[in-house]
């Protein structure tokens, strides 16, 4: 920055971006400095301005505001909404935090639900009335509950970054009354109905994809996303290290969906006599395709050796439903099915967990904890017969 005085008045040259300009106010003499920080919702430059009664505590204001800047922080003041955070929160932060398609669904769900309502408020002047009001809208408008309370955590999320640049004291969602949470019992076959699906696969392409998922509880990334790699003949267990996902035009393969969905699973014998056929079957098509054989390396693949798309996947399932006479079914619900299945068999909570990868014990029991019904009942059996006579009669 470079000064010419003439006159006993300053004049100012023209400073690159970001390095702000000073002038002196005609009006009362005082000196003001401008610092452009980045654009708003709007697209327009955002400007932070300062002012003082001399030029050097000024220019000590604008080095304050430029190292913000620099540090990747945001003027706190009136002037940051909520729009521009989620901006910056998105570009800065979460897209090397998150898979693509998980920001993708952050950013979706703060467009759709969030920035129409509250984007245009200050940060400053965010309440937590505001956000309780969002979410009774949101539940009034009848989306469910599940939805309400994620819209909640999306924006939570976003206002605890803005705690750690520094522009707020406090976060408003976390504060919010989320939507009560009402389990609904997800469907599940039942013991016939498995079986009468088992028997519909007979002879399909993907009998073994389809009996995994049955058998084991496996979410369908990671089952399309297994490689021969993977199983272990021997020991007979399938190691789940991978999922495969569509992301825009391209399937790719990802981490599993949390540190714990890293696991190995024992199989059934007859699964294992189902996917020993399979990797037969391949084998084949791969010597009859020759040198037009894609070799993947996947254990489920299409009949040119890629991976098979999610979407082609559901259509499929969808088709072996009805043909089994089963009617509309999610392929998800063939997880639900083999966690309900195993519980009924007596298997522990602890090991189903551990099967299905969820995150944690408490989780499995949200979900599930309703079937445990006979071992409350095989417990309170138990205490009777300690701490009383087992064949004495309750009285009247």
């Amino acid at each position: 920055m470079f000064w010419q005085y003439g006159q006993g008045v300053a004049v100012a040259k023209r400073r690159a971006n970001h390095e702000g300009s000073i002038y002196q106010r005609k009006s009362d003499g005082r000196w003001i400095g401008a610092v452009r920080m980045g654009y708003g919702a709007n697209g327009r430059p955002l400007r932070k301005y300062v002012s003082a009664s001399t030029r050097y505590k000024v220019v000590a204001k604008l080095k304050v505001l430029q190292r913000q800047f620099d540090d990747g922080l945001l003027p706190r003041d009136g002037l940051i909404t909520l729009s521009t955070l989620f901006e910056r929160w998105a570009e800065d932060v979460m897209r090397h935090q998150v898979e693509v398609s998980t920001l993708r669904n952050y950013m979706s769900i703060a467009r759709i639900h969030i920035l129409p309502t509250l984007g245009h408020k200050r940060l400053t002047a965010l309440n937590v009335n505001d956000v309780d009001h969002l979410l009774s809208l949101k539940s009034d408008s009848g989306l469910a509950s599940s939805t309400v309370r994620r819209i909640r955590i999306v924006l939570a999320q976003c206002l605890d970054q803005a705690i750690r640049w520094g522009l707020l004291f406090r976060n408003v969602a976390t504060l919010s009354r989320p939507p009560k949470a009402l389990r609904t019992e997800g469907r599940t076959l039942t013991p016939d109905q498995a079986r009468q699906f088992l028997d519909a696969l007979k002879g399909h392409r993907h009998e073994a994809l389809f009996a995994l998922l049955l058998s084991t509880g496996l979410r369908r990334g990671e089952a399309l996303g297994l490689m021969w790699s993977d199983f272990d003949r021997e020991a007979g267990v399938i190691r789940v290290a991978r999922q495969l996902k569509r992301e825009g035009r391209a399937l790719v393969t990802t981490d599993t969906k949390t540190f714990r969905s890293r696991r190995a699973v024992n199989l059934p014998h007859m699964m294992m006599v189902t996917l020993l056929e399979h990797e037969k079957i391949q084998v084949c098509e791969r010597e009859g395709r020759g040198e037009r054989w894609i070799d993947t390396g996947f254990i489920f693949t299409t009949s040119k050796g890629t991976p098979i798309d999610p979407r082609n996947f559901y259509r499929e399932f969808r088709s072996i439903c009805n043909e089994a006479g089963l009617g509309h079914w999610h392929p998800h619900e063939l997880r639900h099915s083999a966690a309900s299945l195993m519980l009924a068999q007596g298997v522990k909570l602890h090991v189903v967990s551990q099967v299905l990868g969820h995150s944690s014990i408490r989780m499995t029991s949200d979900v599930y904890g309703h079937l445990l019904e006979p071992d409350r009942q095989e417990a309170a059996l138990a205490m009777g017969s300690l701490l009383w006579d087992a064949g004495g009669e309750v009285p009247d």
